[in-house]
């Protein structure tokens, strides 16, 4: 696998003025235990590439639908934000073959997990951030992630799924759903958050996120899922 920043700068076509800033940005933080360099994790990069993120995205969203209640811009931003889109762009992207890891973190199939490859956009985003600015962050943005928005809208994967559920069972039963979190995982700043959902007594669904709002509304989903199948 190559670890050559100047191929990974023509894939994504940013000439980056700081060329460490890539290399912390592809950096997996399992791989500063196998490294003699002086290096860091690109933990640093993904916290600062995530705020931006949001805030772009934010911004976009505002700007392109004028008529989106806040609730239906709140989803349709985790829908475009969340690991699963994240990840599939770091795919199309070839970001694994850029990452650095550890050993044992590659033969446990590091470099095609979607979430890793969602931290390395991010980090990325990051870096961009800081190299280059706020416009070509943007730019970076408009190119590779805002056109999932057509398709996430047509297939209506933004919707709130804790509603849907939420209509369902009380049409049916009469009882409001309830979510519980039952795991989380990662250091503060990049937690994965897993949660569950039940109606009564009787559990729907599981889901994650990067937030407990995020995990709830996959667990929603699969409730959904389960639910339509029965």
């Amino acid at each position: 696998m190559s670890n050559n920043t100047t191929q990974l700068e023509k894939t994504i076509g940013i000439n980056f003025k700081d060329k460490k800033l890539l290399l912390d940005a592809i950096t997996h933080r399992s791989f500063l235990n196998e490294s003699p360099e002086n290096i860091q994790s690109n933990e640093r990069l993904e916290f600062l590439g995530d705020a931006v993120l949001e805030l772009l995205v934010s911004d976009y969203l505002f700007r392109r639908f004028t008529d989106f209640p806040e609730g239906k811009l709140t989803n349709l931003r985790s829908a475009i934000v969340n690991t699963k889109t994240l990840g599939e762009i770091g795919k199309k992207l070839k970001f694994g073959d850029y990452l650095r890891l550890s050993k044992g973190e590659e033969a446990g199939g590091g470099r095609t997990n979607s979430s890793l490859l969602a931290d390395v956009f991010e980090a990325v985003l990051g870096a961009i951030f800081i190299d280059q600015g706020i416009v070509i962050a943007k730019k970076f943005l408009d190119k590779y992630l805002y056109s999932q928005t057509a398709e996430i809208l047509s297939i209506g994967t933004y919707n709130d799924y804790k509603s849907m559920l939420q209509e369902k069972a009380q049409e049916k039963f009469r009882i409001t759903p309830t979510y519980e979190v039952i795991k989380e995982e990662g250091p503060d700043h990049n937690k994965t958050f897993y949660s569950r959902v039940l109606v009564g007594e009787v559990k729907l669904g599981e889901g994650k996120g990067k937030s407990k709002q995020e995990a709830e509304q996959d667990a929603a989903r699969v409730g959904l899922e389960q639910w339509e199948a029965k």
